[in-house]
C-alpha cells in the first residue's frame, strides 16, 4: 500500500496519470466516491477540450486542459485500486511530450504527442480488457468527436 501511495503522491505531481480499470473494489458506503465511468468521461472531455486548445494554439488553455486530464487520471487512480501502477506510468511520456509541445507552442508537436497519448489510452483500454472504447484523435469540435462509436475491426 506504501507504495501505492507513493506512486499516486507522483502522479499528483503530474508526472504520471492513468486510465481504465478491471476487478475493481467499491467504495466504502460512507463516502461519496465519483464512478470510475464518469471520471473517465470526464478524462474524455479534457481529451478533447486540450486538442481544440492545442488546434487553435490556445496555448495557456491548452497547459490548463492538460493538468485537468491528468487530475482525471490521477483520480481515476487514487480512488480506485484496481488500477494497475503500471497503467499509472505508462502515459507519462507522452503526457510530458504534450507538456514540452504546449511550453514551445509548437503545434505539429502537439498533434504528434496527443496522437501518442491517444495510443497509450487505447493500450490501456486493451490491457484492462476494454477494447471496445477506442479513442481517437478529435476530427472536429462535435462532442464525443474523439471515440469511435463503430465496432472495431478484428484482425
Amino acid at each position: 500500500m506504501k507504495l501505492r501511495n507513493w506512486m499516486v503522491a507522483f502522479a499528483v505531481s503530474g508526472a504520471a496519470s492513468a486510465v481504465a480499470a478491471q476487478d475493481l473494489r467499491s467504495p466504502s458506503p460512507d463516502q461519496y466516491v465519483p464512478r470510475l465511468g464518469d471520471i473517465m468521461s470526464t478524462a474524455q472531455t479534457r481529451h478533447q477540450k486540450l486538442w481544440l486548445a492545442g488546434k487553435a494554439q490556445n496555448w495557456e488553455l491548452a497547459a490548463y486542459e492538460l493538468n485537468q486530464l491528468k487530475a482525471s487520471l490521477v483520480e481515476a487512480a487514487v480512488l480506485y485500486s484496481g488500477i494497475p501502477v503500471s497503467n499509472v506510468t505508462t502515459l507519462e511520456p507522452s503526457l510530458q511530450s504534450i507538456a514540452d509541445a504546449v511550453a514551445a507552442k509548437d503545434g505539429r508537436k502537439f498533434g504528434k504527442a496527443l496522437g501518442e497519448l491517444t495510443d497509450g489510452c487505447n493500450a490501456c483500454h486493451r490491457s484492462m480488457k476494454r477494447s471496445f472504447v477506442v479513442m481517437r484523435v478529435p476530427s472536429d469540435q462535435q462532442p464525443f468527436a474523439n471515440q469511435q462509436f463503430a465496432p472495431a475491426v478484428k484482425p
